[in-house]
């Protein structure tokens, strides 16, 4: 193999690990056609390369947003900076900011990638001058904020009017298209960013640390309300999976163990060999599910999934009753309409129409589940399975242990599902590490590690 052979062959390995870092699912098979597809496009048209690994190494469309950034990571238009010809230092600014709204208004994506590279090497570098070997990096939003290409939208508008004799697109068509394009110079600035730190510290880390994950590993705990959007949609493709697993494990519990009397009976007729085993038949009923969810602050989003997930999957138990807290708790049942799951309005709607606080507005786990215990007790029973999700942070009031002592004590099970991080239990107001002496607790960050601990711990 040829040194130019082997490092595209490492290359294209790090660059499927990194995916799979990201949770990308990446079978053996699948590498084995990416590297056809390596061999057959070559690597003198960039976009069609990566149109060729996409098609070969994804499944879904929201894949693509982790491929992109992670393709430029390792496929660069270029190594080091960028071929600025007879330049000598960094660009001027507003010759710079001409020729970028010259790109636009032509639309020329191949010219505006060049002209990223060098916006980024004229103005990105910090600590150091520009792309001196003194720079300690590089910076997409400094150069950004710099050159401010979202301020020549009026100015890419009246070129290509003037461009056409004023009869191409009109009023708000023309100006979308514009900040379209403008956002496309955006995200290559970015990637030429990310491309010049990949180089110093490694492709490797910046694709582990500097890639957006896709929705599924999206941490609850700060996602932005976009991101959290994008987690939502995720509900009912994650309810269709879980109920399928749910239903198969329905089944192969209906099955029973075997029946010991009625197999060696059975076995007489092949000489005392028990070739056919008798299994005893079990009806299972299915489960209740009681959740108690703290929708206050930051983990209110954790909340919101999860209970849209639940409302998915209500066919699954023969009965489940949600109930809401902030200091206060009160049941929020019928605001989860059956079928029809909300997810922009939910959280919303609990907190306008339920009693959740009381005379401040903090979580208060120990008045919540103390009031639980007294109003709503008999909504815990022996067939019960209980979630409580939260952070457990009490803010330095009493956790109330007696009172999660006594729901455990009533239900069949009870699960404590905590969107922190697990090394942060304890820390500060946390009664993480008390309540976790009495229930199993689980670090549940993330949609994925939820539809796990979902999957595992539902009973059946």
């Amino acid at each position: 193999m040829t040194a130019a052979a082997s490092d595209a062959a490492a290359r294209l390995a790090g660059f499927v690990a990194a995916l799979r870092g990201h949770g990308v699912r990446i079978g053996t098979g699948e590498t084995v056609d990416a590297a056809r597809a390596v061999e057959a496009l070559g690597f003198t048209d960039r976009e069609l390369l990566r149109e060729g690994l996409a098609a070969t190494l994804l499944h879904t469309a929201d894949q693509r947003r982790v491929f992109d950034p992670v393709f430029d990571l390792y496929f660069p238009r270029a190594v080091g900076g960028p071929e600025k010809g007879d330049a000598d230092g960094p660009a001027d600014r507003e010759e710079l900011r001409d020729r970028i709204a010259a790109a636009l208004a032509a639309g020329d994506v191949t010219l505006l990638e060049r002209l990223a590279a060098e916006a980024v090497d004229g103005f990105g570098g910090y600590g150091g001058y520009g792309g001196s070997p003194g720079s300690d990096g590089w910076s997409a939003h400094q150069t950004l904020d710099r050159l401010r290409p979202q301020t020549l939208l009026a100015r890419v508008r009246d070129t290509m009017r003037a461009g056409d004799g004023g009869s191409g697109f009109a009023g708000r068509l023309l100006d979308d298209e514009i900040r379209r394009r403008i956002e496309v110079f955006r995200g290559q600035v970015a990637a030429e960013a990310r491309r010049r730190v990949a180089e110093r510290r490694g492709r490797d880390e910046i694709a582990r640390r500097a890639v957006a994950p896709t929705a599924d590993r999206i941490d609850f705990l700060y996602a932005g309300q976009d991101r959290l959007a994008e987690v939502r949609r995720t509900v009912r493709p994650l309810a269709r999976k879980l109920a399928t697993r749910l239903a198969a494990r329905r089944r192969r519990a209906a099955r029973g163990s075997i029946d010991l009397r009625r197999t060696l009976r059975g076995s007489l007729s092949t000489g005392g060999v028990p070739i056919r085993p008798v299994l005893r038949r079990r009806r299972p009923v299915r489960p209740e599910l009681v959740l108690l969810c703290d929708v206050s602050g930051s983990v209110s989003g954790f909340s919101d999934f999860t209970m849209l997930l639940v409302q998915a999957l209500h066919d699954q138990f023969s009965k489940v009753r949600v109930f809401a807290f902030v200091n206060r708790i009160d049941e929020v049942t019928g605001l989860l309409e059956r079928g029809a799951a909300d997810p922009g309005g939910l959280g919303a709607r609990i907190r306008a129409e339920a009693t959740l606080t009381g005379w401040h507005g903090s979580s208060d786990y120990g008045a919540a589940l103390g009031e639980f215990a007294e109003r709503y007790g008999d909504a815990v029973g022996p067939r019960t399975t209980v979630f409580v999700l939260g952070d457990a942070r009490t803010n330095m009031a009493d956790p109330n242990l007696a009172a999660l002592r006594r729901i455990a004590g009533q239900a069949r099970r009870v699960y404590w599902l905590n969107p922190e991080p697990r090394t942060q239990w304890g820390t500060g107001d946390s009664a993480a590490p008390e309540y976790a002496e009495l229930v199993a607790m689980h670090e549940c960050r993330t949609a994925h590690q939820l539809g796990v601990l979902i999957s595992r711990l539902l009973p059946v």
